[in-house]
């Protein structure tokens, strides 16, 4: 399988924090993967790194054959690269619409856009009945739907997800993630961010475990949900 993204001996730090510690890992093209641990672990952090939201301390960050350490956030959203962050992180005072119009902000491409606006109101039906409702009114469910179609209207080759369970309803987290699963089903590589370890190991390929800032484990998902140090540490038993 072709690499799309490869992380080299990432370091990351903030406020004297040394948050990631030398990491490495790499996710192939159309790939689903899972990073977990537990909070503070530093994986939201990662994400920021790969993002281009805070510069590595050290190491490299490779997509598509190039290195990206010193590209900005902005250009790596044109590059392919999206995020979805913890806490959504909507234009409370902007409607749907307008949103899912800022998640193609990059783009020029007028015809495409309109198409993909349609994709995404089939995507999530939801959203069709909200399109003309301020962001900040829908609730939190409709919110991280929301999120997951303005990052994809930027058609990212990698799209990142950062927690998009979080503080869900169990029906809502169900559809969400069959909503990853559908988007990964079409080809997306994916790198997925999640607090609940059994939802993401389910829905992965492969998974990387972070502690303390390193990766602890990595391994098939199917592996890891089997594993008795995931299942006492992550998955409650």
């Amino acid at each position: 399988m072709n690499k799309l993204l490869e992380i080299s001996g990432l370091e990351v730090g903030y406020g004297g924090i040394h948050a990631v510690k030398g990491i490495d890992f790499h996710i192939g093209q159309g790939e689903l993967v899972a990073l977990i641990g537990s909070n503070g672990a530093g994986k939201t952090t990662t994400l920021k790194a790969l993002a281009g939201l805070i510069a590595p301390a050290g190491g490299e960050i490779i997509y598509d054959g190039s290195v990206l350490n010193a590209v900005p956030a902005h250009q790596r959203v044109s590059m392919g690269i999206a995020l979805v962050p913890e806490g959504r992180g909507v234009f409370a005072r902007l409607t749907v619409a307008e949103n899912l119009l800022m998640g193609a902000y990059s783009r020029c491409d007028q015809a495409q856009i309109n198409e993909d606006l349609a994709r995404m109101y089939a995507l999530f039906p939801r959203l069709v009945e909200r399109r003309d409702q301020l962001a900040g009114t829908l609730s939190g469910g409709e919110q991280q739907m929301l999120a997951m179609a303005r990052a994809l209207m930027s058609r990212p080759r990698l799209l990142m997800l950062d927690e998009p369970s979080m503080g869900l309803a169990p029906l809502m987290v169900k559809k969400i993630f069959e909503t990853i699963r559908e988007v990964a089903a079409q080809g997306m590589s994916i790198l997925l961010v999640e607090q609940n370890a059994r939802l993401a190991l389910q829905v992965s390929s492969r998974s990387y475990v972070m502690e303390g800032g390193s990766i602890a484990l990595s391994g098939v998902s199917a592996d890891l949900l089997g594993s008795d140090a995931v299942q006492r540490a992550y998955l409650g038993a």
